[in-house]
């Protein structure tokens, strides 16, 4: 089996375990997805999810996060970990939001790694998430997965994401990521794989047996 067969049956495999593949952080507007994407660095999505929703009933629209007191973000965000940091990186990164580009979240890489608090990964999951276009989120869970499937040979984000675009069909890739991820916290988890009950076993170029 060609690298190429075997990314085209995990994607098969990862769909039927993972029909419903989405992001799991909740939003209902792209700049909430991009705040809540910032929120979730170190921190877990269980917890942004349960911090957002007051925020966001605080905040309510990109100028308002434009004009809020960074002290009083910080104060909703506190949980999240890293949030005197992130408070002022969302009042920004809503400032120029307003400022730059007229209040809406844009919808090309360069422009979004121009917001403050925005690299690549979170920029790839609006590009995927919110306009529809062939991203490569390459999180943690990502970059270490697809290492043990033998698809990617690095541990550097920009690597991974270079060498899953050509492996993957564009229009899946966003997708996929997502499957990954959700892999990732149910199965083929970081500190004790469950490989005796992976759906990837088979095409994955680390499988192990763990004793119980």
């Amino acid at each position: 089996m060609t690298k190429k067969e075997r990314v085209a049956e995990i994607i098969r495999l990862l769909w039927e375990e993972y029909p419903k593949a989405e992001c799991q952080l909740n939003y209902s507007a792209p700049h909430e997805l991009l705040i809540a994407t910032r929120l979730s660095a170190q921190c877990t999505d269980k917890r942004v999810n349960m911090v957002t929703p007051a925020l966001f009933g605080r905040y309510r629209t990109v100028d308002e996060f434009a004009e809020a007191d960074i002290s009083e973000v910080a104060e909703y965000i506190k949980s999240c970990g890293l949030y005197k940091t992130k408070a002022t990186d969302i009042v920004a990164m809503c400032k120029k939001l307003r400022d730059d580009f007229g209040g809406n979240v844009p919808d090309d890489m360069e422009s979004l790694l121009t917001l403050s608090g925005v690299g690549r990964k979170t920029a790839n999951l609006i590009l995927g998430d919110i306009y529809k276009k062939p991203a490569v989120v390459a999180d943690t869970h990502v970059i270490r997965i697809s290492g043990l499937l033998g698809l990617c040979d690095s541990k550097d984000a920009f690597k991974v994401e270079m060498q899953l675009k050509k492996l993957l069909p564009p229009e899946l890739s966003n997708d996929f990521c997502h499957r990954i991820v959700l892999h990732g916290r149910a199965v083929c988890v970081a500190r004790k794989p469950k490989c005796e009950i992976c759906v990837l076993k088979n095409v994955c170029k680390s499988t192990k047996v763990i004793d119980e």
